[in-house]
């Protein structure tokens, strides 16, 4: 499923919506983001969590932390940031895998360095493209 998002509508509520209702229909809680530097994967996250309910202010890259906990409607929404990552076991280290099995919602960015580790139908993928014309695309799997 592909959603087309131009800059200056900002419509990325039908894209968050869609991937919420595959989240609690298909029980999902990984939200992998695949996208270029500067794609916007850090600011789905943070209308994703303003979606839910939380304060989008809150949301940060974790790209020096590797991971971020935000409290949302009184359930943890955890956000990881994989790029600085160089080997399986530092994410083994930061007990990756517990987050992954808790069952709270994770979104990680920079998957591609784990993707083989992950609980595959728990899954959901974004891939996020910005075009030349200054629109992401968003293609959900």
């Amino acid at each position: 499923m592909i959603f087309r998002v131009s800059e200056t509508s900002g419509d990325i509520q039908s894209v968050i919506q869609t991937v919420n209702d595959i989240r609690l229909s298909h029980k999902k809680n990984i939200v992998l983001l695949k996208g270029d530097l500067g794609a916007g994967k850090t600011t789905f996250v943070k209308e994703f969590v303003s979606y839910m309910g939380g304060n989008k202010d809150h949301v940060d890259s974790p790209t020096f932390s590797l991971m971020n906990s935000y409290l949302v409607d009184g359930n943890d929404v955890y956000h990881f940031d994989l790029y600085r990552i160089e080997t399986p076991q530092e994410v083994e280290d930061i007990g990756f895998m517990e987050y992954m099995d808790s069952g709270n919602l994770c979104f990680i960015e920079w998957p591609e360095k784990i993707a083989e580790f992950l609980p595959q139908n728990q899954v959901i993928i974004i891939d996020i493209i910005v075009s030349l014309d200054k629109c992401r695309e968003y293609s959900i799997s």
